[in-house]
This record gives C-alpha cells, sequence and structure tokens, in this order.
C-alpha cells in the first residue's frame, strides 16, 4: 500500500561538479575535509567569502530590519500605539508559521506594555473572508490598529472596508503579491518589487520578528528602552519553527535564525512547547530540522487543519504548566486523528491512480473529491508532487467549491499560470512553487484542462524526470566519525539545503534481508570494510538483488546508529547493478 510514497525509481542521477583546483583552495583556506569542500563545489559555491557566511555566520550578521521598505512607517505607527495605550490585534494565519508569528508579536508587544489581542483565521475560512473576519473581532475589542502575521498580502478590497471603520492596517506577509497592494500604513514583504531587503525568502514569522527587532532598536535609540530590557534570542525558537515548519529556505539569513533557533528551541522557557516536546518523544538534546519537521510541526498543524488554530498560539504563549500538559495531549490526539484522515485519503488516491494511469501520464497532476477533508490537501499535494516530480493539485469540493493546494517543480512557477487561469478562480495566492486556490465545483474542468496545457506546453520530458543530485564519491574509507563530524558544518539542513547525498561503488557481502515488509538492509563490502544499508521502500527489488558477488553504485547519505554501539550506516536513496549478471566483472572504486 501507499507505493507512491517511495515512487523515486530510478531517478536521473546528476554526478558531482568537478572542480579540483577550486576544491584544492577550500580545503586550504577552510582546513575542512575534503568530502564536505567537494560538496561545496557540488551545490555552486564560487567564492571564498560566500562559504565562510554559509559555514560562520552568526547573529550579528542579520540584516538591519530597517533595510525593509516601510519598516519605519509600521515601527513609528506601533509605537503610537504603545504610547496610546491603543488596543492592538494580531492577526495571524492558521498554519505553523502563522500560530509562531503570531506568538511571538503578542508576546514582544506585551513585554513592553501595550494592550495586545491575538486572533488566528479558522480552518474552513477563505482568503477573501480573512479580513472581514478579523475586522468583526477588532471591532469587538475596540482596537485601533490591526497587524496581520502571515498573510493579507492579496486582500486589498477586505482591507480597504477595515480602514473605512477608522482602524489602521499593518500587513506582514511573505507569500507573493498577486494583484492590488492593499492600501495600509505598512506593508512588510520581502518579495514586494522593489523592496530593496536582501533576504527574499524570510517566512511570515521571520517577518514578525525583523518588525520586532525593528521596534527594538527604535525604543532603544530614542532611549526609551534600556538595551538589555528586550533580549529578542528568547523569539528565536519561534522563528525556528515557524521557518522550518513552512519550509523556509535554510540558506542566507534564514539559515542563521534556525542554527540559533534550534538552540534556543533546546533550552526553551516555554512550558507548553517543552510539554509537547516531551509529548512527540523527541530528545531535546537531539533536536533537528527533521525532529521538528516530522514531529513538533505537525501536532500544531493538525489545529490548523483539523480543529482551531487559536490553540496553537495559545500553547506557546500558555504559563500554566497543567493546563499545557492538557494542551499538548490534545493536540497529539489531534494528530493522531489528522494521521487517520491522511491514510485513507493517501488509500483514495492510490486508488484513482491505479485505475486512471494517464493521470500521471501528464507533465501536471490533478485530482478532486468532495471526500476529502480540506485540511488534510497540502499534504497530500507535497507526497504526490515530490513522488512524481510534477506540478500537483488536490482539490477538496464542499457544497460545490473547490479549495485546492499546490506544489510545483523549479521549471514551473505557478502564480503567472494561476493568473493566466484567474477568470475560473475565486481566489489563489501563495508562492511560484506552493499556493493555493478556490474554484467553483462547475469550473474545475476547464481549469483542468487549461493547467495540463500549460504545463505541456513549458515542461520538456527531462524536467519531469525524478532526479537525484549526488555531492560527492567518496570510497568506504573516507566514511569516518571525523567526516560524521565535519557534516555537522553543514546544517541547519532543510529547504534547498539539503543532507548531502554521496556515492560509493561496493559489492554486496550477502544477499539482502526485507524490514518491515517494504524497506531493504543492504551489506556492502568494499575493500576489507563492511557496511550496512538501509533502503526505504525498495523491498520489491529484493529478487534483483539476490545474485552472487554484484557489484553496486550506492547512492546515500551516511548516519551514525546508536543501536549496540556506535557504527556508521547508509541511508540508501538509490542503487544500481554495475553487473546484471553477478559475477567478478567491476571493480570497486
Amino acid at each position: 500500500m501507499l507505493s507512491w510514497h517511495y515512487m523515486h525509481e530510478n531517478p536521473l542521477w546528476i554526478y558531482p561538479k568537478e572542480d579540483p583546483q577550486w576544491k584544492e583552495s577550500i580545503v586550504k583556506e577552510f582546513k575542512i575535509h575534503p568530502v564536505i569542500a567537494q560538496i561545496l563545489v557540488s551545490r555552486g559555491f564560487t567564492s571564498l567569502e560566500q562559504i565562510h557566511d554559509y559555514l560562520y555566520a552568526k547573529l550579528p550578521d542579520l540584516y538591519d530590519p530597517f533595510l525593509m521598505a516601510e519598516m519605519q512607517e509600521a515601527v513609528d505607527r506601533i509605537c503610537k500605539a504603545i504610547r496610546d495605550n491603543e488596543n492592538i490585534l494580531i492577526y495571524g494565519d492558521n498554519d505553523v508559521d502563522g500560530m509562531t508569528g503570531t506568538a511571538l508579536l503578542t508576546e514582544f508587544l506585551q513585554s513592553l506594555g501595550a494592550n495586545v489581542f491575538f486572533y488566528v483565521s479558522t480552518r474552513g475560512t477563505s482568503r477573501q473572508s480573512l479580513i472581514v473576519e478579523a475586522l468583526e473581532y477588532t471591532l469587538k475589542n475596540q482596537c485601533k490598529l490591526l497587524i496581520t502575521v502571515d498573510c493579507g498580502i492579496t486582500a486589498a478590497a477586505e482591507i480597504a472596508k477595515v480602514a473605512e471603520k477608522n482602524i489602521d492596517v499593518i500587513i506582514t506577509d511573505h507569500h507573493e503579491p498577486t494583484d492590488k497592494i492593499p492600501h495600509c500604513v505598512a506593508t512588510l514583504n520581502p518579495k514586494l518589487f522593489n523592496n530593496p531587503y536582501p533576504n527574499r525568502d524570510l517566512t511570515g514569522v521571520g517577518v514578525a520578528f525583523k518588525l520586532a527587532h525593528g521596534i527594538t532598536n527604535q525604543l532603544v535609540a530614542e532611549g526609551r528602552i534600556a538595551p538589555k530590557k528586550v533580549d529578542l534570542k528568547r523569539y528565536l525558537d519561534l522563528v525556528a519553527l515557524g521557518t522550518i515548519s513552512d519550509m523556509g529556505a535554510l540558506m542566507g539569513e534564514n539559515r542563521i535564525l534556525v542554527r540559533y533557533g534550534l538552540r534556543q528551541l533546546k533550552k526553551t522557557k516555554r512550558i507548553g512547547l517543552t510539554k509537547l516536546i516531551s509529548i512527540c518523544d523527541v530528545d531535546l538534546n537531539e533536536l533537528t530540522t527533521f525532529t521538528v519537521a516530522s514531529k513538533i510541526a505537525p501536532r500544531l498543524n493538525s489545529l490548523g487543519r483539523i480543529d482551531d488554530p487559536q490553540k496553537g498560539v495559545e500553547v506557546l504563549l500558555i504559563r500554566n504548566a497543567q493546563v499545557a500538559e492538557k494542551m499538548a495531549e490534545e493536540l497529539d490526539l489531534n494528530n493522531i486523528e489528522r494521521q487517520k484522515i491522511e491514510r485513507t485519503m493517501s488509500t483514495e488516491v492510490e486508488h484513482i491512480i491505479n485505475l486512471n494511469p494517464e493521470i500521471i501520464k501528464n507533465k501536471a497532476i490533478i485530482i478532486h473529491s468532495d471526500k476529502w477533508h480540506p485540511g488534510v490537501i497540502a499534504i497530500l499535494s507535497t507526497r504526490l508532487a515530490k513522488a512524481y516530480n510534477r506540478p500537483t493539485i488536490v482539490i477538496s469540493i464542499d457544497k460545490e467549491i473547490g479549495k485546492g493546494s499546490l506544489r510545483s517543480i523549479p521549471e514551473f512557477p505557478l502564480l503567472n499560470i494561476l493568473k493566466d487561469c484567474s477568470d475560473l478562480l475565486l481566489n489563489f495566492g501563495g508562492h511560484d512553487f506552493a499556493a493555493g486556490l478556490t474554484i467553483k465545483e462547475q469550473h474545475i474542468e476547464d481549469f483542468k484542462q487549461r493547467f495540463i496545457a500549460a504545463a505541456e506546453a513549458k515542461l520538456q520530458p527531462s524536467d519531469v524526470t525524478t532526479k537525484l543530485h549526488i555531492d560527492a564519491e567518496v570510497s568506504f574509507e573516507d566514511l569516518t566519525f571525523d567526516l560524521m563530524e565535519s557534516i555537522k558544518l553543514l546544517e541547519p539542513f532543510g529547504n534547498e539545503n539539503p543532507q548531502p547525498i554521496l556515492f560509493s561503488k561496493a559489492k554486496q557481502a550477502w544477499p539482502p534481508k526485507v524490514i518491515g515488509k517494504t524497506h531493504l538492509k543492504l551489506y556492502l563490502e568494499q575493500g576489507d570494510r563492511m557496511l550496512e544499508g538501509i533502503a526505504f521502500g525498495k523491498a520489491a527489488q529484493s529478487p534483483i538483488l539476490r545474485k552472487k558477488d554484484l557489484m553496486l553504485s550506492v547512492a546515500f547519505t551516511p548516519q551514525i546508529n546508536n543501536f549496540q554501539g556506535q557504527s556508521i550506516q547508509l541511508m540508501i536513496r538509490d542503487f544500481k547493478i554495475l553487473n546484471p549478471n553477478g559475477g567478478q566483472g567491476v571493480s570497486p572504486a
């Protein structure tokens, strides 16, 4: 079941770039392991300064928040609200990025003595009605200032209605603007045209942090607070959590924020977050971007998907240990429920694809159903896009309105295509490679034809071929604990900065073993060293590996296995048989 989770069959291997001289200068300059230098060559680094910033950038290297267009206007208006004792509403999107950004600004402004309320958009809300919902809450609580987090950039008409009620609006968002920019006090968005801010890849919580940074700098410069009164580092756990969850690119400034944010997360004082981490069965000392993305984020995200995301902000802000424990348990139950829904939907998707194999013959995949939960379609579209390396749209229909989640590949940016189809859509927004839309059910078929036609026209067969980018060729003797320590220099791993994939040629010492029905354990030998490797989802290939003396080319990520002592094992991404008939035909590298 769920075979499409492991559809990386026969990917095209993209071999490492070779540049021995450049590699040598990197080794010499930074005194680093030659394999690490090769990884940097393969990843396109072209100057020593670039490499230095990547490896060693620190918090003081963060950009000045006032480089962002309209930051000064935003800071001035918020400082006035604090001075005049005005009520402020922080209004956030319902994913982890929105929740963490909302919690950050709420806690930060409260620490400065501001009167702050927060509100998170509910699951069923379309982006068009987001601000209308916020307006009701703002009026009820007599707020004079509304600050959006991770939303608002595509809501020009709705924000105009808020302004009519004499409520000022500051937008903080990181989604691509798709139409008229809303008219408000300030719009903080690194993706705005002509915005000089150097980091276009900030997430929603990243923009919220920049705003907090800007306010702090201003109040310190004016002598209104002592430099030591505000410790911005204490908010970096939220920045890391939101940035990782939203798949922010882990390069440049985001990399600094997440690297320090993970350290902060390990010692977080947020009682709700510590309870949540303990329920996830995560060892704080072993916390990585992977454990955040796979264990912590899904539990918070489950609120935005199947429950009330307001609770997500509450759990991040809560001070009462007993209530925190109860909330963390509730989040865990929500996540179990979300997993059940997801499993059912995954099975249905697999069934649809098995019955209609032509779906994956096109260069884009669009599937829809009125049985699917709108809160889980993003997970499915992400998995399908990865499995088949195609632009993918999954649409959930309710009362003749479809809500769609889109994921794409680098060769096919989404937003211009969606603009071309806007006559068929009620609304759309997001990024070029991850977006959302709403559409009337009667228009889905026309939209599907147009979208697939655009993909067929723009994409080459090679674009939709699954690719495996390999960073370096290594021999087994290179795979030492010293190398494993050196690989940590490249952390944190995530979007745009994946774990290294190495490759090596080796002989099978003995036949593979099937583990847990779907995975394979391989026993590989090179020279006088033998290593074990785990190949997830590759059990079906066991029969072709049962010949004697098979030589394999293996692409893998090395890992430390702490079971019964410490050893290095290979997390196998793919393999090729170099001598399909067995025998001694090929010698190891």
